[in-house]
């Protein structure tokens, strides 16, 4: 589920369709989460798929660490990628926005960190642009990509969080946990496929509670 200050608009017509910010989105916010109405295809059912469908798959989806493609059902499935993006995975498991993102400007992602099954050229146009993205990527820029993480999820006690309510109760516990000192950060390498590798670094001393969930007691889904 993609953050509700959101719009599918055309980029251009070699990128095609883009998701851009219609307010503010403030760094910190989480923009993406995978909710139980994501189509989830696992390695089976997307092998056992006509060509002409696992082509769409391709297209739409990407691969999660256990190695299922997954679909989004709203417009999500258009966020671009960028090799300087404003909005990054997370070891959650959500994505976040490593900076504030416009009004009118475009959301765009780290493709690097979501098991491409082949190499992708690149026409993000960015200073930084590598040219070509693959999953070997996050073996190079993990790192990095953390520190981006890890700076962004400073923000997120102190910024509105319209879609903290959907996230599962699993992955809540363990955000609650990292932002209020009390747990280990999960890197990005925990989203590599079939290799979870979680790191454990210095965390946040001060103790938050996230945005629309203070003082509330809701059931929360558990993804499957």
């Amino acid at each position: 589920m993609i953050h509700p200050a959101t719009e599918l608009r055309i980029v251009n017509e070699t990128i095609g369709y883009g998701v851009f910010a219609t307010t503010l989105i403030p760094k910190g916010a989480i923009v993406y989460v995978k909710d139980p109405l994501e189509i989830e295809l696992s390695p089976a059912r997307y092998n056992a798929l006509d060509p002409a469908f696992r082509i769409l798959a391709d297209k739409y989806s990407y691969i999660d660490e256990k190695g299922s493609h997954i679909i989004s059902w709203d417009i999500a499935k258009y966020v671009n990628h960028s090799c300087r993006p404003n909005t990054m995975s997370a070891g959650y498991g959500f994505e976040i926005a490593i900076e504030d993102i416009a009004p009118g400007q475009e959301l765009t992602d780290e493709y690097g960190l979501f098991n491409l099954m082949a190499p992708m050229t690149c026409f993000c146009q960015s200073p930084s642009c590598r040219g070509c993205v693959s999953s070997e990527d996050i073996d190079i820029y993990a790192a990095f990509w953390d520190e981006c993480v890890r700076d962004a999820l400073s923000c997120v006690a102190s910024v509105a969080q319209p879609l903290v309510q959907y996230l599962d109760t699993e992955t809540y516990t363990h955000l609650l946990r990292y932002i209020n000192g009390k747990g280990a950060y999960r890197s990005v390498t925990c989203l590599k496929a079939h290799r979870p590798t979680p790191v454990s670094i210095a965390t946040v001393s001060s103790v938050a509670m996230i945005p629309e969930m203070a003082g509330k007691t809701r059931a929360r889904r558990r993804r499957n």
